[in-house]
C-alpha cells in the first residue's frame, strides 16, 4: 500500500479529498462543529499513519498548495480595494477596535493564567493566540515561549472563533457587516476570514485587514507588555 500511494499525485489527491470530505460532512450534518479543517486532519493524519508515509514527504509533496497560501492571502487585497470607501468610513472604529481585541486578547491569558496557576512558558506561548501562526511564532521567540505551543493555539482558536463566531454574531444580532469581519478576523485569524468570505465581501475585506493589523498591534503590545508587567 505505501508504495502504492507515496506519490505526489496521491498526496495531493489526500489532502483535496480529505477537504472535501469534510465539506460533505459538514454539509450533510449541518453542524457547524463539524468543520473542513477538524474532519480532514484526522483523515490525513490517518492515512498517513497506516501507511507509514512520513510527513516530511507527505509535506513536499504538497508544496504546490503551501505556494498557493501567498496568492491567496494577496487576493484579498482585491476585497480591500472594492471596498476602500466603506473600509475609509469605519477607520477609526476598525483602529480602535483591533487595538482593543489586542489588548484584551493578551491580558486575558496573562490573567486566566495567574488564576489558574499556569506555568510562566505556557502564558508566554499563548498570548499571541489570536494573531496568524508565523506572527505569533516569531512574537513568542522573541519574549522566551515556546514556538510550536503557539502554533497549536492559534489553530485551536482559529478552529473555534470560525465555528463558535458566526453562532455569537446570531446571537448577539450584530448586523454590520464591518463588526462580522472584524470580529472573525481578530479572534480567528485565517479561519476566521475564510468564513467571513462566505458572509460576504465586505466581512471578508475588513477580517482579512484586521489580521494584518491584529499581527502589528499584537507584537507591539506583546513586547511591552512583558516589558512592565512580569509573568513569573
Amino acid at each position: 500500500m505505501k508504495e502504492l500511494i507515496m506519490n505526489m499525485p496521491m498526496m495531493l489527491s489526500l489532502t483535496v479529498g480529505a477537504y472535501l470530505l469534510g465539506l460533505w460532512v459538514r454539509k450533510k450534518s449541518g453542524l457547524a462543529l463539524l468543520h473542513p479543517f477538524f474532519i480532514s486532519i484526522p483523515v490525513i493524519l490517518a492515512v498517513l499513519k497506516s501507511a507509514d508515509i512520513p510527513y516530511s514527504f507527505y509535506k513536499e509533496s504538497n508544496f504546490i498548495i503551501d505556494f498557493l497560501l501567498g496568492p491567496s492571502v494577496v487576493s484579498l487585497g482585491y476585497l480591500l480595494y472594492r471596498n476602500r470607501e466603506v473600509i475609509r468610513l469605519n477607520a477609526l472604529g476598525i483602529l480602535s477596535s483591533v487595538l482593543t481585541g489586542s489588548v484584551v486578547g493578551v491580558v486575558s491569558v496573562v490573567l486566566l493564567g495567574w488564576l489558574t496557576g499556569l506555568d510562566e512558558m505556557f502564558i508566554l506561548s499563548l498570548e499571541a493566540k489570536s494573531v496568524t501562526t508565523p506572527v505569533a511564532m516569531d512574537i513568542t521567540s522573541s519574549i522566551g515561549g515556546n514556538p510550536t505551543l503557539a502554533a497549536v493555539s492559534v489553530v485551536a482558536c482559529g478552529f473555534l472563533g470560525a465555528v463558535a463566531g458566526p453562532l455569537c454574531i446570531r446571537l448577539f444580532r450584530i448586523k454590520s457587516p464591518v463588526a462580522k469581519g472584524l470580529a472573525m478576523g481578530c479572534s480567528a485569524h485565517g479561519l476566521g476570514t475564510a468564513r467571513a468570505v462566505e458572509m460576504g465581501a465586505v466581512e471578508g475585506a475588513v477580517s482579512g485587514l484586521s489580521i494584518a493589523l491584529m499581527g502589528i498591534a499584537t507584537a507591539l503590545f506583546v513586547q511591552l507588555f512583558n516589558m512592565y508587567v512580569p509573568i513569573a
